[in-house]
């Protein structure tokens, strides 16, 4: 049973292979053309030789004359065949390569497509080694395949032709002894399939923990991480290497056992074709054609078999890019209607909204919340509670279960995503640049924004002074994920991103969280000039940031408990009220409930 679901995941992964194929039906049609006339050139050869041999009958009866037109003929077929060989050389390596290139081209717009639960389940190096090293080889055993695999299909049939011409018999005896080679190719084909799959899976594990180390590595040394990391790369790399040697013998053993029968071939028409000749059946020249063509015909099995390895390893590959390809996409976007064009109010509702990553665990049950157009509201509670998880469902980088959320009284499931992102602004506490210029990073949001604008936006946001101290200025070019920029500073142009747009409708998540002491003062004035006429949801994370909040929402239990300002939440709800009270005491502060709200300030 196992079996037959890899023979038919395997004829599943061909038929979707074919499909880019397809697409290069002409070059793929030519490359065969030119691959049948470069053999036929090919064994025309042996016939050439045979015939010259013929020419030699004994000392002093050499027809010289016949043998230097057969040279001459000899030599043009040899040119013929160096120039189709080159023809279909160049086919196969314009198929590999604009094939490969459309896989990834269809990758990168996948990740595009693919809803951010895929992301969140799927480790980033794993994702990239599908994109990256599966499709590297893949493109290694399709252009082997179509340089070797055809002309040697080929090679065997013309062959085969040949044969047939010159000696019935003997033709009858090697396709009978042929399917012993082909068995035991196919015996070990299916073997390596499973192997190459396992190696391939266990590359991209790899890959991943790689990425992983790199990423942390700070932290990896603060913790003193470094042995365990080693242990457990070890233990990865130990089963890569299981795997790989077990694909390696299964598919070093496909050539030696090819080339035994392969040369039982050669034997029985060594044998055969030299009684049938001691007979008066063949000439010598004839015989010494059979033998070129034995040799000739055995030899693409020996290639067919090393290919077939490569093919099985490109399959395995070809299964994981094409499952990948193959992942389930972000529901489609409704139609864009003209009143999704024009900027939003900013009214902002939760009815009964119900979520879960997973459906044995909810996350937020029955969560309502209502925020008028202009409004400030804070998210506060505890760490798991959902905060994040109910801007993750605003922005639609999820969909609820159950429920509604509406921006200005629209569902926003109505509404396309890219309409309804461009009235939010997200300023989180994980900051993301790009390769580029600081200028390119700060323009993300408007590509058209003139240099002024963007520089307007810098200083509102503080960020122009320490700008202008780089290198090259706004010109500076900085590398992935803001490169040598320190976390403030990358924050900082964070919220110039936000400064230039000017949505509506504002996000903040600690938006302020990594910047220095000196100008967090600084910052926050231009956050409230940001804010001013616009609505805001903050996801507090740090109560001092509730100071500029109208209301409070309170999240517990994955439902919002209490709604209100901070007065009326601080005296109605205990969390809310205990988180001050710790808050005030690690400050220094008494607090007394009696005349709580005096000294609420830091």
């Amino acid at each position: 049973m196992a079996q037959q679901n890899t023979n038919g995941k395997r004829k599943s992964t061909i038929k979707k292979v074919w499909h880019y194929l397809k697409n290069y039906r002409f070059l793929l049609i030519l490359s065969i053309l030119m691959a049948a006339l470069t053999v036929a050139g090919t064994l025309y050869v042996p016939i050439l030789v045979g015939d010259a041999i013929d020419f030699i009958i004994k000392k002093g009866q050499v027809n010289f004359a016949a043998i230097a037109k057969i040279l001459e003929k000899g030599a043009t077929v040899i040119l013929f065949t160096g120039i189709t060989q080159w023809i279909m050389n160049i086919c196969n390596n314009h198929i590999t390569f604009h094939v490969t290139r459309d896989i990834r081209n269809e990758a990168m717009k996948k990740i595009e497509k693919l809803p951010l639960k895929y992301i969140d389940g799927h480790s980033y190096g794993d994702v990239v080694s599908r994109v990256i090293a599966d499709v590297d080889q893949f493109a290694d055993g399709l252009l082997m395949g179509f340089t070797q695999f055809f002309t040697g299909v080929v090679t065997i049939l013309g062959t085969l032709g040949f044969i047939f011409s010159i000696h019935v018999g003997i033709a009858l005896l090697v396709v009978c002894l042929t399917p012993i080679s082909l068995l035991v190719a196919r015996f070990i084909a299916t073997h390596t399939y499973s192997m190459f799959k396992l190696q391939s899976e266990t590359r991209g594990e790899q890959t991943a923990l790689i990425e992983e180390m790199i990423e942390g590595e700070k932290v990896v040394k603060a913790f003193g991480y470094e042995k365990r990391a080693g242990e457990r790369f070890a233990a990865v790399n130990d089963k890569l290497q299981g795997y790989s040697l077990k694909a390696i013998f299964f598919s070093s053993i496909t050539n030696p056992s090819t080339r035994f029968v392969n040369s039982l071939v050669y034997a029985s028409v060594a044998l055969s074709g030299a009684l049938t000749a001691i007979g008066g059946g063949l000439s010598v020249g004839q015989l010494t054609c059979l033998l070129s063509y034995a040799n000739q015909y055995t030899k693409p099995f020996n290639e067919i078999s090393g290919v077939i390895t490569e093919l099985q390893n490109a399959l395995a590959c070809a299964d994981r890019l094409l499952e990948f390809l193959d992942s389930e996409e972000m529901p489609a976007d409704p139609e864009l209607l003209p009143e999704h064009s024009e900027t939003a109010k900013g009214q902002v509702t939760f009815d009964n909204v119900c979520f879960s990553y997973t459906k044995d665990r909810p996350l937020i049950r029955n969560f309502s919340l209502d925020v008028p157009a202009g409004c400030r509201v804070a998210i506060v509670g505890p760490t798991g509670c959902g905060k994040t998880t109910m801007i993750n469902l605003l922005m639609r980088f999820y969909d609820p279960d159950s429920g509604s959320i509406s921006v200005d009284g629209t569902n926003t499931q109505t509404i396309p995503r890219r309409a309804l992102r461009r009235n939010f602004g997200m300023v989180l506490q994980e900051t993301w640049l790009k390769t580029g210029t600081v200028l390119d990073n700060i323009r993300m949001g408007r590509p058209d924004a003139s240099e002024e604008d963007v520089i307007a936006a810098a200083k509102a946001a503080h960020a122009h002074s320490f700008i202008e101290q780089l290198p090259n200025g706004y010109y500076t070019q900085i590398g992935e994920d803001g490169g040598s920029l320190s976390a403030g500073q990358k924050q900082l142009l964070c919220i110039s991103r936000i400064m230039l747009t000017l949505p509506p409708m504002l996000i903040l998540d600690e938006a302020t969280s990594a910047s220095d002491p000196e100008n967090q003062m600084e910052i926050d004035k231009a956050i409230q000039n940001l804010c001013k006429g616009r609505t805001v949801i903050v996801v507090a994370h740090r109560l001092s940031a509730l100071k500029m909040c109208d209301r409070v929402a309170v999240v517990e239990n994955h439902t919002i408990t209490s709604v209100g300002t901070h007065e009326e939440v601080r005296k109605e709800n205990a969390y809310y009220r205990k988180a001050w009270e710790d808050y005030e005491t690690a400050r220094g502060i008494t607090y007394q409930l009696e005349g709580g709200g005096q000294n609420e300030s830091e």
